[in-house]
C-alpha cells in the first residue's frame, strides 16, 4: 500500500513524466499488438470450430455459431484470458526490469539523487498499459470474430453469410463497454502486481526471476478473482 501511495504521487516534472509514458506505452502495448492478433485469430476460428461440431442439432439453427463465438470473444476472451495472456508477457517484462535496476542499486541511487523512484519508474508503466489496454482489446474482438469468419470461408462447416447472421443477432453494444472497463482494471493489476514484486526484490540474479514468476502467478489469480466480481456486480441479476 505504501508503495501505491508513493507511486501515485505528482510526477516533480511533466515533460519528463509524459516521456516515459510514451516510451512505456510503445513497450508494453505496441509491442503486444503481433501476440493479441496472432492469438485472437486462432482461438476465434477454434471457438467457431468446436461449437459448430457440438451444436449439430436440427432443433438450433446454423447462425448460432457466430452468436455463440461472439459473445464468448466479447464477454471473456478479449479481456479476461486476453489479460490473463498478457500477464506473462507484460507482467513478467515489468518485474524482471525493476528487478534487475533494484539488484543492481539503480533505484537505490535514483532515491540518493532524491528522486521518488517508485512514481519515477512505475506510474508510467501504469498508466501506459491502462491506456493503451482498449485498443488491444478492440483488437482482438475485431480479429477473433476474423478467426471465425476464416473458418466458415475455409470450410463448410458454416457458411459465411450465417455466420454473420449469427454475430449480427441480438447484438448488445455495452459489453463492448464492459469488456473493456474489464480490461482495464486487470491491466493495473498486472502492471501493479508485477512493479511490487520486482521493486522490493532482494538478493541477485536467481531472485529477479523468481519475482518475475511470482508476479505472473499473483496477477493470474488475481484477474481471476476481479473477473469473478465485476461479472456479478455488472452482469448479474
Amino acid at each position: 500500500m505504501r508503495l501505491m501511495f508513493r507511486t501515485f504521487a505528482i510526477p516533480d516534472r511533466w515533460s519528463e513524466f509524459f516521456k516515459q509514458t510514451l516510451r512505456e506505452i510503445y513497450k508494453l502495448g505496441v509491442d503486444s499488438l503481433w501476440i493479441v492478433i496472432f492469438i485472437s485469430i486462432f482461438i476465434g476460428a477454434v471457438i467457431t470450430i468446436q461449437v459448430s461440431l457440438n451444436i449439430q442439432s436440427p432443433l438450433i439453427p446454423d447462425f448460432t455459431v457466430g452468436y455463440i463465438a461472439r459473445e464468448v470473444i466479447l464477454l471473456e476472451f478479449s479481456s479476461s484470458i486476453m489479460c490473463l495472456i498478457l500477464a506473462g508477457k507484460v507482467g513478467s517484462n515489468v518485474a524482471s526490469e525493476l528487478g534487475t535496476m533494484r539488484v543492481t542499486e539503480q533505484i537505490d541511487a535514483l532515491e540518493i539523487m532524491g528522486i521518488n523512484s517508485a512514481n519515477f519508474l512505475i506510474l508510467p508503466k501504469i498508466v501506459a498499459f491502462v491506456v493503451f489496454i482498449p485498443v488491444l482489446v478492440i483488437f482482438s474482438m475485431f480479429f477473433g470474430i476474423g478467426g471465425g469468419y476464416f473458418i466458415g470461408w475455409a470450410t463448410d462447416m458454416i457458411t459465411i453469410a450465417k455466420y454473420e447472421y449469427g454475430v449480427r443477432y441480438w447484438f448488445v453494444p455495452t459489453y463492448i463497454g464492459y469488456s473493456i472497463l474489464k480490461s482495464m482494471v486487470f491491466a493495473f493489476i498486472i502492471v501493479s502486481t508485477a512493479s511490487y514484486y520486482g521493486y522490493n526484490v532482494k538478493g541477485g540474479a536467481l531472485q529477479v526471476g523468481k519475482a518475475s514468476t511470482d508476479s505472473v502467478v499473483m496477477s493470474s489469480v488475481l484477474i481471476l478473482a476481479m473477473d469473478l466480481v465485476m461479472t456479478q456486480i455488472m452482469l448479474g441479476k
